[in-house]
């Protein structure tokens, strides 16, 4: 994929903003509704936002980092990367919804909870949305950042951004899916 650079942050920054816009709006519902799982197993919305906090925990400090550090100035073209592609891509909610297995690490059952996820998420995508803007003046394709589950595998900035982004839109198509079945019975 190649693609303006300012079109890929101006699109990638919408996304951010729609997804704080459907957050926030959980904090009006009740604690049993936020807790209460669709099925046995399966995550509530809560745990969902802490799934993404985990990885928000991760990637920003890490983004926050190689941004600061970089001299490498704007660059008008980003041009993914071919595992980087393929993890944004795959990372999207699809009609024919796969699940994909969680690394341990990030799965907010084996871990504490934070007492309030909603506002931690909230606080995060505004860090997220600060990042964006600061890559406006860097080069997206060269800057590259590890990945949570690799120290070896770097993706481009703007996959991983991509990344990111789409894997809050997934989590967000789920507790969208969870609203619908604990709503309804």
């Amino acid at each position: 994929m190649k693609c303006k650079s300012l079109e890929l942050l101006d699109q990638l920054e919408k996304q951010v903003q729609e997804h704080m816009s459907f957050v926030n709006s959980l904090e009006a519902l009740s604690q049993e509704t936020l807790r209460k799982r669709p099925h046995e197993g399966s995550w509530n919305i809560l745990e969902c936002i802490q799934h993404l906090n985990l990885y928000g925990s991760f990637y920003l400090p890490e983004i926050t980092k190689k941004i600061s550090e970089s001299n490498l100035g704007h660059n008008v073209d980003f041009k993914s990367g071919f595992l980087g592609n393929y993890f944004a891509n795959s990372i999207l909610p699809n009609d024919k919804e796969k699940k994909i297995k969680t690394f341990r690490k990030m799965d907010p059952r084996n871990l504490m909870q934070s007492a309030e996820p909603i506002p931690v998420f909230l606080e995060q995508q505004n860090r997220l949305l600060h990042l964006l803007d600061k890559a406006r003046s860097k080069d997206l394709t060269k800057i590259r950042i590890r990945l949570s589950f690799s120290n070896w595998i770097q993706l481009r900035l703007g996959d991983i951004f991509r990344f990111i982004i789409h894997h809050n839109t997934r989590h967000i198509v789920q507790i969208k899916n969870i609203l619908s079945l604990t709503t309804t019975h």
